[in-house]
């Protein structure tokens, strides 16, 4: 029986938005278990910074910049992986915007369009890319950061909970026609997590206050705790999983 299911030893892993937060914590445990990380953002500085602090910890790591809102630059991103690591094994498509915050009928075109080309479009095209690598070298795994907000929508965050609401169905979809392909298609439901993008919440103090109250655990979490069960979604110790979503939120949800 194997007994390190954890280990990615010798696997190339695709993270987006893993210049900070959530994204920046998977990349780093991901490459503490062996695997050879993309890390990728808009910006290349800072998926740089985060590629070298996991070289200098020994890790093996490289920056490439992508913005998954543009078609093109997701086609030039694959692109990219086959002509220097030739292969796929895990894509984390965990980018995502959230440009408005606001009473849904004041969202205007502007916020709906960018909300959905990131993430909605830009997870779906990003799977279908690395599904077809995956498909071509006989298996992978892909992984979406949806939201609690896709079970539950956030007061004054109506078209980021639609997409991601969307982002669950995709990831079931993806695992019933993909799973005869050996892909396997899961999705983490952070809640409150303490991070840039979701500091419109976590540094109001009226909000926060209002949001610890139904969260059991009374807490906000690190973007480190939401790591480990994208370790567990990733690797062989999941090998029977596909199609379904773990929820890390404290018990907000419950």
């Amino acid at each position: 029986m194997k007994t390190d299911l954890f280990d990615l030893t010798g696997k190339v892993a695709l993270i987006t938005g893993a210049s900070r937060g959530i994204g920046e914590a998977i990349a780093h445990l991901l490459a503490a278990y062996g695997a050879e990380v993309i890390v990728s953002s808009r910006k290349i500085d800072g998926c740089e910074a985060v590629a070298q602090a996991i070289r200098d910890k020994g890790g093996k790591a490289r920056a490439l910049a992508c913005h998954v809102g543009d078609m093109q630059q997701i086609e030039d991103t694959f692109k990219n992986i086959r002509a220097n690591e030739g292969k796929l094994d895990i894509l984390v498509n965990n980018a995502a915007a959230n440009p408005y915050f606001g009473h849904i009928l004041d969202t205007d075109l502007g916020a709906y369009n960018k909300t959905v080309e990131v993430n909605l479009r830009g997870y779906f095209f990003m799977s279908v890319e690395g599904g077809k690598m995956m498909r071509e070298q006989g298996g992978g795994v892909i992984l979406n950061t949806a939201s609690v907000n896709g079970v539950s929508p956030g007061d004054m965050q109506g078209i980021y909970s639609i997409t991601k609401a969307a982002v669950i169905n995709m990831t079931k979809a993806f695992a019933r026609e993909c799973g005869s392909l050996n892909i396997r298609c899961n999705a983490l439901l952070p809640g409150l997590t303490e991070t840039k993008f979701a500091s419109a919440l976590t540094q109001n103090e009226k909000i926060l206050k209002k949001a610890l109250t139904v969260i059991p655990l009374g807490r906000v979490a690190q973007p480190e705790e939401m790591a480990g069960t994208v370790l567990y979604l990733v690797s062989d110790a999941s090998s029977y999983t596909t199609g379904t979503t773990v929820t890390v939120d404290g018990g907000m949800l419950a």
